[in-house]
């Protein structure tokens, strides 16, 4: 007999919480305990939660098709990834991360480059909307700096993390901020200045952590000389070379869409490359995209910080998209994520409470997903008649979202955007995350508005405390 979907969730609550564990025991386990590569852990989550649910009377159509669902949420996101890599090599080869870094090693004073670094990377968050591109672009450029000043490497890319996530949290442009906002139905602008609450505090604690563990450590002076010297040496360095990251500034401020700003920015490196050295290899190039840049400077440091970039250096992190995605999407569909939400929801009279739960759900999809749309889609949907009830504006929802789901994914070993940054700094998740303090204290302050009342919004100025 051919097997059908049911109705209802096929999960009791307690079913729900079991499968949930055993998922995160087997990434946590494997990943964290065994330091494995998170691939093969999730594939393994989704082929025991396939062969589950097919037990369970799903049949392999409406399980392919979940998994056909999850995909195709995830294609631009890959594409993007796509065009990231072909950008960040290309970078390289017209000189323009070289730039940034000959540059920064002249005007960033060493004791407060990491807070300097911080700032930065807000900054350009702010501008661009996006905190994956900031990472990729002007945080590789200040990670490779730090690198030759011999600081604090997992601190610096906490830095450049939390900056890169600052900026595209509070962005009218931002992906992750748009979403937050009309998954719980508040007007955006309104919306970022309500986050204020939860994120100045964060930024401004983040800020002085990083001045204080910045300020500690030798600045070798000679390294950066020698360093300096060799990107002169080999790359051409020109103010010039800033104009691209410009121009991705200007694309950002006039709503371009991801992907067209990309190709646009692509295409202008192309340019610029053809510009200085109009004999260039076209081949040469071609296979830039593809693989990336390979640094052949006499310096062994130089050529490890830039010797990055090509599609295929992105294929990792297209895989994390996929995968996540899929799984997700599956949990979604078998009614596991409901099961686990529902009985929670029913026992929640206070907005401290609610406010804690919700960002609890956003990590706990963060944790078992690694996906950072749905950890803010899946808790919206769940929590947004209980928020209604209890008397809560939208405005109150979104910042919650952000808080617990937006700025989580990037601190998770197995989270797409953390996987994302690891592979473009080159350094593992699980030593950068301590340090990414914007990520971690977010949630903390948020779970604090929600229990002492300041700053959460309500309906009409009224609220129902239960």
């Amino acid at each position: 007999m051919n097997k059908t979907k049911k109705n209802q969730p096929i999960t009791s609550f307690s079913e729900a919480i079991i499968i949930l564990m055993i998922m995160l025991i087997i990434l946590g386990g494997a990943i964290i305990g065994f330091k494995l590569p998170p691939q093969v852990p999730i594939l393994v989550c989704i082929c025991l939660l396939c062969f589950w649910a097919n037990f369970c009377n799903f049949n392999w159509t409406f399980i392919n098709q979940g998994i056909q669902k999850g995909v195709s949420v995830a294609v631009i996101p890959i594409f993007i990834f796509i065009l990231i890599g072909s950008l960040i090599g290309l970078w390289i080869k017209a000189g323009i991360i070289p730039s940034i870094m000959y540059f920064g090693f002249h005007s960033l004073s060493g004791s407060f480059f990491v807070p300097s670094v911080f700032l930065a990377c807000s900054i350009v968050g702010a501008a661009i909307g996006s905190g994956l591109t900031t990472i990729s672009t002007l945080g590789i450029a200040l990670f490779g700096i730090g690198a030759s000043m011999h600081a604090n490497m997992p601190l610096v890319a906490g830095a450049i993390i939390s900056g890169g996530v600052f900026g595209d949290k509070m962005s009218p442009i931002s992906d992750s901020t748009n979403l937050a906002s009309a998954v719980a139905g508040s007007e955006l602008f309104a919306h970022i200045k309500n986050m204020a609450w939860s994120t100045v505090p964060a930024f401004l604690v983040s800020l002085f952590l990083y001045w204080i563990l910045g300020s500690a450590g030798h600045i070798n002076n000679s390294v950066i000389l020698k360093t300096s010297t060799v990107l002169s040496q080999n790359f051409i360095i020109s103010w010039w070379a800033l104009l691209p990251l410009f121009l991705i500034v200007i694309c950002a401020w006039r709503k371009v869409p991801s992907i067209p700003t990309l190709f646009i920015n692509i295409a202008a490196t192309i340019i610029i490359i053809f510009i200085k050295n109009p004999h260039e290899n076209v081949k040469e190039l071609v296979q830039i995209i593809t693989t990336g840049f390979v640094a052949k400077t006499a310096s062994p440091s130089v050529n490890a910080l830039l010797t990055r970039g090509g599609i295929n250096s992105m294929m990792g992190t297209v895989f994390m998209v996929i995968s996540t995605l899929s799984l997700g999407e599956l949990l979604i569909e078998f009614g596991i994520i409901n099961s686990a939400l529902n009985p929670l929801i029913k026992h929640l009279h206070k907005p401290g409470s609610l406010i804690l739960t919700t960002i609890l759900s956003g990590i706990g999809v963060n944790l078992v997903v690694g996906a950072q749309y749905l950890s803010v889609i899946l808790p919206g949907e769940a929590f947004k008649d209980s928020f209604n009830k209890m008397g809560l504006s939208p405005l109150a929802l979104s910042r919650v979202l952000e808080d617990g789901g937006t700025v989580i994914n990037y601190i998770i070993p197995w989270g797409v955007s953390a996987m994302f940054v690891s592979t473009t700094l080159g350094i593992p998740v699980i030593q950068f995350m301590p340090f990414v303090f914007f990520s971690l204290l977010s949630p903390v302050f948020s779970v604090i508005s929600g229990f002492t009342g300041i700053g959460l919004k309500v309906r009409n100025g009224r609220r129902n405390l239960g």
